[in-house]
């Protein structure tokens, strides 16, 4: 499948947004099963902090990554694995704001502004989340009408607004 990404020198969005808000720059992976596209199944993983919070492998970028960068460490950080292949790339930046409860350890920062990627596992790759420092305790690949039904309720405008356009554009 061919790469149909933008540049992975894209410019990271300064952290303030409007001098109002202070949101963490973060890339986001969804990561469909690598008997992709005869079977449409999205990983998603238990955070290990947050009792019943699923979510999508996601994390900040470094001070000097490009995103792409950035999305390949932390699948490896994440997942033990960043063995995949890009899909598509969300052409814009989203942002949320973090509930009350995961702001005050998220100081100093009210929210993420992530840029999604839609990847692939290549066949072969092995999925581990017992990594150095776990980030999750369990995950599951679920088929895209299934999702709502586990993620965290403060991502879910996000995830919504980002599966409704590679779905829209015909990955998923």
């Amino acid at each position: 499948m061919e790469d149909k990404t933008k540049k992975s020198d894209d410019i990271v969005p300064l952290k303030k947004v409007n001098n109002k808000k202070n949101y963490r720059p973060n890339v986001a992976a969804i990561v469909l099963s690598s008997s992709y596209p005869s079977t449409c199944e999205i990983f998603i993983a238990s955070r290990i902090d947050v009792e019943d919070a699923w979510q999508f492998p996601q994390g900040g970028i470094d001070k000097g990554e490009t995103p792409k960068e950035a999305l390949y460490r932390e699948l490896k950080e994440e997942i033990g694995t960043n063995d995949v292949q890009i899909v598509a790339e969300f052409p814009q930046w989203v942002s949320y704001d973090f509930p009350p409860a995961v702001a005050s350890r998220m100081a100093p920062y009210d929210g993420q502004t992530q840029k999604y990627f839609l990847v692939k596992l290549r066949k072969g790759a092995k999925i581990n989340i017992n990594t150095k420092i776990p980030e999750f305790s369990q995950y599951k690949f679920v088929q895209t009408e299934k999702l709502h039904d586990y993620i965290t309720f403060f991502k879910r405008t996000v995830y919504k607004k980002v599966l409704k356009y590679f779905k829209k554009e015909g990955y998923i």
